[in-house]
């Protein structure tokens, strides 16, 4: 399935590593959605540290979805986990500067976490996590059409350039500096709006 032709009736964003739903970009698209579009269905969970219990999670939150008419985003963490939901479903997905190997990059957050919202929230990051997000990893991009990709070449903690190649053919945005948590996300949330068919008063 190419990229949506219709507005999603469905959507579901995932937030990345030690976020929340009080993510930024979640809450700017969420109102967005509530103003513009509110018949759209929403959901923003609070993704579990296990990587296999958050894949439970949103699977089981989706059932009864219709496909071709859900949309899947998420950022960083959330982007790859969003990957994997556009896999298994064959949906459209976006991605914000989306980790492409998270069970390398995060070997060294083995531990002790705060949750970034309220550092007072503390959660246990596991080395069996690693194996977990190892197993969730997609082969490949199986339709990049499908995907429309934020990506910054001043994100201070993934290499842009592996993230281009990644979502190669995909409906990218890239751009020449802002930063990992996409400060900047008020100029882009119409790129993508756009790629999901979303206008004032849709579905």
């Amino acid at each position: 399935m190419p990229a949506p032709t219709r507005a999603p009736t469905h959507l579901l964003y995932l937030h990345g590593f030690r976020s929340s739903p009080q993510s930024f970009k979640a809450r700017m698209l969420h109102a967005w959605l509530q103003q513009h579009a509110p018949r759209v269905t929403w959901w923003c969970p609070q993704l579990p540290p296990s990587p296999s219990e958050a894949w439970n999670l949103m699977r089981d939150g989706t059932q009864g979805w219709p496909v071709h008419s859900m949309a899947v985003l998420g950022s960083s963490l959330g982007g790859f986990y969003a990957t994997v939901v556009a896999e298994a479903f064959g949906c459209a997905a976006v991605v914000l500067n989306p980790a492409v190997d998270p069970a390398r990059d995060l070997v060294r957050y083995v531990g002790d976490q705060t949750a970034y919202h309220d550092p007072s929230q503390h959660f246990e990051f596991r080395a069996a996590y690693v194996d977990e997000l190892r197993a969730l990893t997609p082969p490949r991009i199986s339709d990049p059409s499908r995907y429309a990709a934020v990506i910054a070449k001043g994100d201070e903690l993934l290499d842009w350039r592996e993230m281009s190649a990644r979502y190669a053919g995909s409906h990218m945005r890239l751009l020449d500096g802002s930063d990992h948590a996409l400060s900047d996300f008020d100029r882009h949330l119409p790129f993508v709006l756009d790629f999901l068919r979303l206008r004032p008063h849709t579905v």
